[in-house]
């Protein structure tokens, strides 16, 4: 903690916005507030390892999952008949909504990151966003997606709802990490340490010893411990 309180310099470094959010946390204490937001910075850092870890696990598992059983000429990635780019026409707000859109243009974008027309399909698995993977065991992707293809990455008795829930949880923490906002406003049930909790489950679903290596490797549970 700075053994002097910080002055005006912080604001205009962190915009008053988001500075208020930590004084506020801390009731006004400004050097407490800005060791609050490096402990939130470090936090983040250790959360972000453990994310990535699941997220790496969890597209393989589902191109694993998803090869094995497609029949089609080409990467399901890449091919115009993909469950995960062909139209899927669903219900929204009373209107008719093609909810692979989203896929198609996020996968055409990753296309050309990986390197254009020959690009490889690990090459753009590698370029496609958490919010692909969770998206392809939502609701909408039941029929299509999650019981011809995914529930094999996942083993028997698992529940399409709870994976859709907790990799949501997981995705949402990721992305207030990645932007290095708060993570102590989350609502019971949705802290970092819940969200730790499903990464460790959901990893020894898809691999045991992946949940085993993230749990005892993890640094979530000690710096969590080292709020100010």
């Amino acid at each position: 903690m700075p053994t002097q309180t910080p002055g005006a310099w912080v604001e205009q470094w962190l915009s008053p916005p988001r500075f208020t959010r930590f004084l506020n946390e801390c009731g006004g204490d400004r050097a407490k507030a800005l060791a609050t937001y490096e402990w939130n910075l470090r936090l983040a850092h250790a959360l972000m390892r453990d994310v990535a870890h699941f997220e790496v696990g969890l597209r393989n598992a589902y191109d694993a999952a998803i090869s094995q059983h497609w029949a089609g000429s080409q990467h399901w990635l890449l091919d115009a008949a993909s469950p995960a780019k062909a139209p899927l026409w669903r219900r929204s707000h009373g209107q008719r909504v093609d909810i692979n859109r989203r896929n198609r243009d996020e996968i055409a974008e990753a296309v050309v990151r990986a390197g254009g027309a020959g690009a490889s399909p690990g090459g753009v698995i590698a370029e496609l966003s958490f919010g692909f993977w969770r998206h392809l065991a939502d609701t909408g992707h039941e029929r299509t997606v999650w019981i011809p293809y995914l529930h094999h990455a996942w083993g028997s008795g698992v529940s399409r709802t709870k994976i859709d829930t907790a990799t949501r949880l997981i995705n949402a923490a990721r992305n207030r990490a990645a932007h290095y906002e708060p993570l102590f406003f989350a609502q019971p049930g949705r802290g970092v340490m819940d969200v730790e909790r499903q990464i460790v489950t959901l990893s020894s679903r898809l691999i045991p010893d992946l949940g085993t290596y993230i749990q005892q490797t993890s640094t979530v549970n000690s710096v969590f411990a080292q709020r100010p």
